[in-house]
């Protein structure tokens, strides 16, 4: 190593030490000798060499050792086994103002996170605002400080993505002689997360669009232009690209463009098998020829004999095969959610009232809302003691009696599911709710056998109506825990409990995936936001996009139901019990 790599070294010791908590003494030692060794006129390797290095103040022999091992070895195995011990996720933090390593250490502690996707999740949730040292204005500077993160990072959340995709597409439309203009690739088939946005445009003129496109005051950088293509990087993050083209090409290129590549070449088999040939220009005989007229995906779904596929579905997971047979589901969609379930109040982590939640609500055409605040074991968050439920119910009833009928608060709550798969109320209190989501907040870490088997018997509690966020996973931030997902999914449709879809977009669990394949045994739904805010209830759309991707009709979805059928059914489960 050189002198600037065993200054860096020595410095990420004592950052790592401090991490750790350890002698505030002994860190500064490692910071000191960095500084030194980075601003020394004397040839490091000369000093290791000769045995020098101990002659310099504030170098003992401990420090001389190590440093000669970092010259000689370009390695230590001291800092190796320091790296092992403090979460790789907790040096990233340091790089956001404002968070050094004791309040990082501080957080760490606290809430048991250690990931940039775990400590913006507890920004979001208000989990700092409490916090020793912290409070709303500190929470309130992390987020900034994340999202300047994340702009390099490759993936985005939808939010992110859908919203620029938006923006794009208005712009280009808006230009004199476009035609028609789409979003693609993975944004229009709402995938969970996105690198790039794609925009096709029929023109038959591409400059100015192609003009318009690039000096957006949402581009930072150009990366590539030609005649019909632009590629751009936009000051949020993600690239773009932008690709004009005829307007007989358009239906094809859309096509093409959106995807899957799976799907793509699943649709150039079949059309193989029709004798023709399809490519993002068009679909022409094989044998030679015009290209078959086709005004719209539609009709180029028709002339391979199949329906229209929506975009969610084009995964290449039996997609054309059901299309084939006319099994194709009438997916769910954002018009269909008549109530919110699953939201959070200042009674717990939420930073609005029952009372502005319902308003948002009653705002947005919604008839219900499902108020489901923290049990009381997630004490981090605001957890209600069975007296604070109590009290709680006794606001429902005000604010239901002022409603009067007009719209209706459901006495909820998100149960902690302890260790032992117990919950977190006796059944005397649990009976109080109309409606109870019970989910996963602790021991992550538990082998596979054990978190199944503790969510199994979670789901043979009778008061249990939906599980929540059942995996665990935030997206880019953490991986889902361990667990037997199939066993669980299929357990729930078997003792007829929802499995939520929890459309927060760092969340979006239940995978789509396993979603499609517990709807085919009988799983119930609900599409929840997860809202601890007016704002977050509009998160509800992103998880409808992860319903859909998971062939998810109105009827499997809980909060698709008229509040009266959705009433039936939670009395239905309490008076069968």
């Amino acid at each position: 190593m050189n002198r600037n790599e065993v200054a860096a070294a020595l410095s990420e010791i004592g950052t790592l030490l401090e991490l750790l908590g350890e002698n505030p003494f002994k860190t500064r030692a490692y910071g000191n000798a960095a500084r030194l060794i980075k601003s020394m006129d004397q040839d490091l390797p000369t000093l290791v060499e000769k045995g020098e290095l101990d002659s310099l103040k504030g170098i003992g022999k401990a420090l001389a050792e190590k440093i000669t091992l970092l010259v000689r070895d370009g390695r230590l195995p001291y800092l190796d086994e320091l790296r092992a011990r403090v979460p790789p996720g907790l040096l990233d933090w340091l790089r956001i103002p404002g968070l050094g390593p004791k309040k990082v250490r501080a957080i760490h502690l606290a809430l048991g996170i250690s990931t940039l996707g775990e400590l913006e999740y507890a920004c979001q949730e208000n989990r700092l605002r409490d916090l020793d040292g912290f409070g709303q204005a500190s929470q309130d500077k992390i987020l900034p400080g994340i999202d300047r993160l994340r702009r390099n990072a490759g993936r985005f959340l939808q939010p992110v993505v859908q919203q620029e995709a938006d923006r794009l597409l208005e712009l280009v439309r808006g230009v004199p002689g476009v035609i028609r203009a789409e979003v693609a690739g993975s944004v229009r088939r709402r995938s969970e997360t996105s690198k790039d946005i794609d925009i096709v445009v029929a023109s038959p003129d591409p400059e100015p669009v192609m003009e318009q496109f690039a000096a957006s005051d949402q581009v930072e950088e150009i990366t590539g232009r030609g005649p019909t293509k632009c590629s751009v990087v936009l000051k949020s993050g993600p690239s773009a690209d932008l690709r004009v083209v005829d307007e007989l090409s358009f239906p094809f290129t859309v096509m093409y463009f959106t995807g899957s590549k799976d799907h793509n070449i699943a649709m150039r088999s079949r059309a193989r098998a029709a004798g023709l040939k399809l490519n993002e220009y068009g679909l022409v005989p094989e044998n030679g020829g015009d290209s078959l007229p086709c005004a719209d995906e539609a009709a180029i779904y028709s002339a391979l004999d199949l329906p229209y596929i929506e975009p969610e579905l084009r995964e290449d997971l039996g997609e054309l095969e059901a299309g084939s047979q006319g099994e194709l589901p009438a997916l769910v969609s954002d018009s269909d959610i008549c109530g919110i379930l699953h939201c959070h109040s200042t009674w717990s982590d939420g930073s609005a009232s029952i009372a502005d939640m319902a308003s948002a609500c009653r705002e947005r055409g919604y008839t219900y809302l499902g108020i489901s605040d923290h049990s009381q074991a997630a004490s981090y968050a605001g957890g209600l003691s069975p007296a604070q439920v109590l009290e709680q119910h006794e606001e429902i009833d005000r604010l239901n009696a002022d409603l009067n009928g007009t719209f209706t608060i459901l006495k909820g709550i998100e149960v902690d599911i302890l260790a032992d798969g117990k919950l977190d109320y006796p059944d005397e209190i649990m009976a109080r709710f109309d409606l109870v989501v019970a989910s996963v907040h602790s021991r992550f870490n538990l082998s596979e056998q054990d978190q199944t088997d503790r969510i199994l018997k979670a789901l043979d509690n009778p008061f249990v109506d939906i599980l929540g966020h059942p995996t665990g996973r935030l997206l880019l931030a953490r991986e889902p825990y361990a667990l037997d997902l199939r066993t669980v999914v299929r357990a729930a449709a078997e003792r007829n409990v929802a499995v939520e879809v929890n459309a927060h977009p760092s969340r979006l669990d239940l995978d789509w995936r396993e979603l499609a394949v517990g709807l085919r045994h009988g799983l119930l739904t609900s599409i929840n936001p997860d809202a601890h805010s007016p704002a977050g209830i509009d998160h509800v759309r992103h998880g409808v996009g992860i319903a859909r991707k998971g062939w998810c009709t109105p009827e499997q979805a809980l909060n698709a139901w008229p509040l009266p059928r959705l009433q039936d059914w939670l009395k239905e489960r309490r008076t069968g019990r």
